[in-house]
């Protein structure tokens, strides 16, 4: 593994930004090569340690320059908007650096053109970053590989009340897990609102549900349901720390490793 790996990261001054400083600044092997931020934010020309509320300032500062951040930078670690993503994607791409993106809500004309990056850039895109998470992923496909369609799936997850996006990223993940281990298509078998009469619910069908309300980091259960038996496969999320982590050892990992699109799957060795 590259020593003195240089990371940037997308919404310095945000809660995901700070946590991420504040893990690169304690962790042997890396460094930090920059902090964006959006056009017109207030934390613009603010220093990133101070920002992430280190004992000492670090002498770097939030920029809205992306550009001048990307070209110093091993690796590019991004949680923002779908739209921000797809335009650091290209940048990450004509850098060569590796680009992690922990972002949500893409559309498909965005996944699109996320997929021709990855042909010049090394990217690492997953809905949850956590260890915890993709065990889980695994865990559901294998279950829904090994139930009958008779066995119902439906996925709930809470989030904060400050999420802009539903179903969770990481509800989609799991979603996916279900699907893959079915053979079938999510986008064709997926349930996404019930209200009024919605008729009987469709054989088949991977159902989702999202609650949204105070500081909640995540929580995601996965239920299969038949008659007279459930089984519930959860996860709770208590610190954003465990997001970084992950998305940290994502952009270790993906030094050298060339072009293409990968997951946490990928990075962990989970299959």
């Amino acid at each position: 593994m590259a020593q003195n790996i240089k990371i940037a990261v997308t919404g310095a001054g945000g809660r995901m930004g700070v946590t991420l400083i504040r893990l690169i600044a304690g962790t042997e092997g890396v460094t930090l090569a920059g902090g964006l931020e959006a056009q017109g934010s207030p934390h613009i020309g603010a220093d990133l340690g101070t920002l992430a509320g280190l004992a000492k300032p670090l002498g770097i500062t939030a920029t809205a320059d992306a550009l001048s951040v990307i070209k110093d930078a091993d690796a590019l670690i991004d949680f923002s908007t779908p739209a921000a993503s797809v335009a650091f994607a290209a940048l990450a791409a004509q850098a060569r650096i590796v680009h992690v993106i922990g972002t949500t809500g893409f559309s498909d004309t965005e996944e699109e053109r996320l997929k021709a990056a990855a042909r010049h850039a090394t990217i690492v895109k997953a809905g949850n970053m956590s260890l915890g998470v993709n065990l889980l992923a695994a865990l559901v496909r294998q279950a829904a590989a090994a139930l009958g369609a008779d066995w119902d799936i439906e996925i709930v997850e809470m989030h904060h009340r400050h999420k802009v996006d539903a179903p969770s990223g990481t509800a989609l993940l799991l979603g996916e897990a279900a699907a893959e281990g079915r053979n079938i298509s999510l986008k064709e078998h997926s349930e996404r609102g019930r209200d009024g009469v919605t008729g009987p619910r469709a054989r088949g069908a991977i159902g989702f549900a999202a609650l949204r309300g105070g500081s909640v980091v995540g929580e995601h259960d996965v239920i299969f349901a038949t008659d007279h038996e459930r089984i519930r496969l959860s996860h709770i999320a208590e610190d954003r720390g465990i997001f970084a982590r992950g998305a940290l050892k994502a952009a270790q990992w993906g030094q050298g490793k060339g072009p293409g699109l990968f997951n946490m799957a990928d990075v962990l060795g989970i299959k």
